[in-house]
């Protein structure tokens, strides 16, 4: 009795997961009717067909995959973030014939076939065939399919432009020859292969990244110089993230009731100083002067002139893989008017004792994110290494574009002054943005502002900017 209630559990679970009813038919290339998008191929197929034995080992898979739908019906208020990757969840079901619609897998799609990405060429008998990825499934069903049935010129074109700059890289040393080759060497399909799971990589990281963020600018990632990809241990945030021990106090205590900031006495004013910016939203402050931005307690509303750091970047920008040797950076991709906010540089508030311990360890990996405080104070440094925002790509330059300011909205403590990036010069669409990494907050230049730790004597790290200023070393 207890054998025939658990087969009939088992029957009962499978039903709920819709395990697809018998065999599977034997997959076999074939034309859609429908029109499908330019870059992909989607084909109705089916994986292999199973063995007796794996269809029954399949079966009890699904009674337990289903089991376990069912009880998690019941203690939603328990789940967990889950770690696999949302291919690896669709390559399972679609293993197991099983569909759930929160990963995009249903009956309607459960047997669809879109390529991914292309792996391998070769020509038989006057042939062409390329080898598929196809999405959502494991390597195992990759197939060979020939040219005449693939509608993907997007990845047909980025397959010949990774070859062609493997060959390119190759023929520099004059190693490989391959006119009248029907097959690639393995060593050129590898490299399409690590390009295209880069690629892929890299477009997951550009949707998290504009998940993130909290203002208008776009942000776009580009490496067409090597095989790196995203930072593995790097997330994005919009604002200061204190440190443990650290309160950052983000509610005003006063604000303005002007009707229009820009003519009455506003709250930089009220600190003693001017406002900072022009009827363009430009800054007009020499460097060293803090801005004083109207805050949530101000009756003024979005649209006040003196509300423009705290808007975030309004410029679409791209972190791609720099030529020279210096890693990731950052570039504008429009036309950006001098004078004009860009981005602020956030990251992790530590204390400046925290900092020196932290500097230590981030010398050995050559590493610069620390930026100290130092408005008015030595207190706290902001680390970039591990949190942060766009800033955290831009590089080091001795003739930079962007100028550093500190800026003081809801929190007026300055000790905690926010940092700001305005741009010293008209920036062209495709240009770095770069900033001196020994810039302060107040405006000077010093060798312990931005650096691998606020110690005074570090081991020197060459500057690699190429400016004619060059002072050759970063610190």
């Amino acid at each position: 009795m207890a054998a025939a209630r658990a087969e009939a559990r088992g029957r009962e679970a499978a039903a709920r997961c819709h395990r697809a009813p018998g065999p599977p038919p034997r997959p076999k290339a074939r034309r859609t009717a429908r029109r499908r998008r330019a870059d992909t191929l989607t084909a109705r197929r089916s994986p292999p067909a199973a063995g007796s034995q794996r269809a029954r080992s399949g079966a009890r898979r699904a009674a337990v995959f289903g089991d376990e739908c069912a009880r998690g019906a019941f203690f939603k208020a328990w789940c967990v973030p889950c770690l696999v990757s949302l291919d690896t969840l669709q390559e399972l079901c679609r293993k197991e014939k099983l569909t759930c619609k929160s990963i995009g897998i249903t009956k309607r799609n459960l047997n669809n076939y879109e390529v991914e990405y292309l792996c391998d060429y070769k020509v038989a008998k006057g042939v062409e065939y390329y080898l598929v990825k196809w999405k959502g499934w494991p390597d195992s069903t990759n197939t060979w399919e020939p040219l005449r049935n693939l509608r993907c010129p997007q990845l047909l074109r980025q397959f010949s432009d990774d070859k062609n700059t493997y060959l390119s890289q190759e023929r520099k040393c004059k190693a490989v020859t391959t006119k009248g080759n029907k097959f690639l060497q393995p060593a050129i399909a590898e490299y399409i292969v690590q390009k295209a799971k880069q690629r892929i990589a890299l477009q997951r990281w550009q949707d998290y990244l504009n998940r993130r963020k909290n203002h208008k600018g776009m942000i776009f990632v580009e490496n067409t110089v090597d095989l790196e990809g995203p930072p593995l241990d790097f997330y994005y945030i919009n604002e200061y993230r204190p440190a443990p021990g650290i309160s950052i106090n983000s509610e005003a205590t006063f604000g303005c009731s002007c009707s229009d900031c820009f003519f009455e006495k506003c709250c930089p004013a009220e600190a003693g100083v001017v406002l900072a910016y022009n009827k363009k939203q430009q800054i007009k402050i020499q460097p060293g002067t803090p801005i004083y931005e109207c805050n949530s307690r101000c009756r003024c509303g979005p649209d006040c002139p003196n509300r423009i750091v705290q808007k975030g970047t309004q410029y679409s920008l791209c972190i791609f893989r720099t030529s020279n040797g210096c890693g990731w950076g950052v570039k504008t991709l429009v036309k950006i008017k001098r004078m004009s906010f860009v981005m602020e540089y956030v990251g992790e508030v530590i204390t400046s004792e925290e900092a020196e311990r932290r500097g230590q360890f981030y010398d050995n990996k050559g590493i610069t994110y620390l930026f100290d405080l130092d408005y008015e104070s030595d207190e706290f440094t902001v680390d970039a290494a591990r949190y942060g925002n766009v800033s955290h790509f831009v590089n080091h330059s001795c003739d930079p574009n962007l100028q550093v300011f500190s800026v003081f909205i809801d929190n007026l403590d300055t000790r905690l002054p926010r940092i700001a990036l305005f741009s010293t010069r008209t920036i062209k669409a495709g240009e770095e943005l770069t900033f001196d990494y020994q810039m302060k907050g107040s405006g000077e230049t010093s060798s312990d502002s931005i650096d691998h730790s606020p110690a005074k004597k570090r081991v020197r790290t060459e500057c690699k900017c190429g400016a004619e200023t060059c002072r050759g070393y970063l610190n």
